[in-house]
């Protein structure tokens, strides 16, 4: 959520960032009208609190006539206690609904418009070209006995798969790199869990405008997560950071869901838009003050694997209206996908600034004060997309791929060849 002081200083700053992302800007003073009920509603309740205490002393003291009414006065007024601190809670609850409906203020830096509107920051690594026409993954999937689609659809409905044979081994050698440079580069390994409670969910701000894509398990009470961004920025809730322990930089492999509602008649063919998924997510819990260069720091790990891996890709600054309700910025790397003579989005990082930490509660203590952390998330490796990516690029004219050198370790070959008769 927002610092309220910045609401109260500066409801124009906040107007403008509603503006910026197409939302409703409306909701600023509509939340301005809230605070400032729960603030009269709670200095009813203090100031009556107050006279309550100081006629219990006076009781004491009376006697008589005196000691009656006293006792008569306190009577009504521990009534009027007990309703004023009904109506200071509930208008507490009222403004705390209209603040987690506003969205994180964008950054200045950002560009201001729709999904089409990004800045295309730079342009890494050489589009290949073909002496043949170039197979979808789709067909290369079939070709090589690696994705099965129809049997993934059997099983478990549209936009399912399975990865079989070298694909199984290709996808598997994504998350181990992965892995294993996340290690290298002094992030700390995590396998989270992929089901959390409300409080996690809501607290990553995946329960706004994010809420049609997120599976619900309504007999548990649990929620499966679209990324791990939410279990790791649940990771430290209701915790107390040392400032000395800044930043901790996590990095959790998972299976991550997602209903993609919305998507209908967008990319029905193969495996961009699919219900569940393997993905590297990078996590990050930093002073504020140290924000924009740990968010520098992600992109850079980003652009390193995809460079790592021999991929051509794109870096883009994502528009204002394109953003999540928790980021202040976001750049996206976009994969080439030769037959669709376009970059598609493989990776994202953004920067939440504090905008989580306060719905989570996490704060860190500086020379004895306390206040929140800023957080950040990048996806190190999104499996699908890539192994997307590195099919199409890679490709022969017979049906081969020949596959990543930073991979061949992991796959235990350098070329993966079509089954006969396929």
């Amino acid at each position: 959520m927002i610092d309220l002081r910045l609401l109260r200083e500066d409801p124009d700053r906040v107007r403008a960032s509603q503006r910026a992302r197409g939302e409703d800007e409306g909701l600023v003073d509509t939340l301005l009208a809230a605070d400032a009920t729960r603030r009269e509603a709670l200095q009813r309740f203090e100031t009556l609190r107050a006279r309550q205490k100081a006629l219990g002393s006076q009781v004491a003291k009376a006697k008589g006539d005196e000691k009656a009414a006293l006792l008569a006065e306190t009577k009504q007024l521990s009534q009027d206690v007990r309703a004023a601190e009904a109506e200071s809670n509930a208008a507490g609850e009222a403004a705390d609904r209209a603040l987690l409906a506003l969205s994180n203020i964008v950054d200045p830096a950002s560009p201001v418009g729709g999904e089409e509107d990004f800045t295309v920051l730079e342009e890494i690594g050489e589009i290949p070209t073909f002496d043949f026409e170039p197979r979808d993954h789709v067909e290369l999937g079939r070709m090589l006995g690696a994705i099965d689609l129809d049997r993934g659809a059997k099983v478990s409905g549209s936009r399912f798969y399975f990865f079989t044979g070298v694909g199984a081994l290709l996808a598997s050698a994504l998350v181990r790199y992965a892995q294993d440079y996340a290690v290298r580069e002094g992030l700390t390994p995590v396998l989270p869990p992929v089901l959390v409670r409300p409080e996690a969910m809501e607290g990553t701000g995946f329960l706004g405008q994010a809420a049609e894509n997120v599976y619900h398990l309504g007999d548990e009470g649990l929620y499966l997560v679209g990324t791990s961004e939410v279990p790791l920025a649940a990771f430290h809730m209701d915790e107390i950071l040392d400032a000395g322990e800044l930043p901790l930089r996590y990095a959790a492999y998972s299976p991550c869901f997602r209903r993609e509602a919305g998507a209908h008649g967008k990319d029905t063919r193969g495996i961009i838009r699919v219900h569940q998924f393997d993905k590297v997510e990078m996590f990050v819990f930093c002073k504020p003050e140290d924000a924009d260069a740990e968010h520098q720091k992600l992109l850079a790990h980003e652009k390193a694997v995809l460079q790592a891996i021999g991929l051509p890709f794109r870096v883009i600054d994502v528009a204002t209206g394109d953003l999540g309700a928790s980021a202040t910025r976001k750049f996206d790397c976009e994969a080439w996908v030769p037959t669709q003579g376009k970059y598609r989005e493989v990776t994202s990082t953004s920067n939440c600034t504090e905008f989580q930490a306060r719905r989570l509660r996490t704060r860190f203590r500086d020379e004895g004060a306390t206040r929140p952390v800023a957080t950040l998330n990048g996806t190190l490796i999104a499996v699908p997309r890539v192994l997307v990516a590195i099919l199409e690029n890679f490709q022969q004219a017979d049906g081969s791929v020949g596959v990543p050198e930073v991979l061949r370790p992991y796959v235990g070959r350098d070329v993966l060849t079509p089954i006969p008769g396929r």
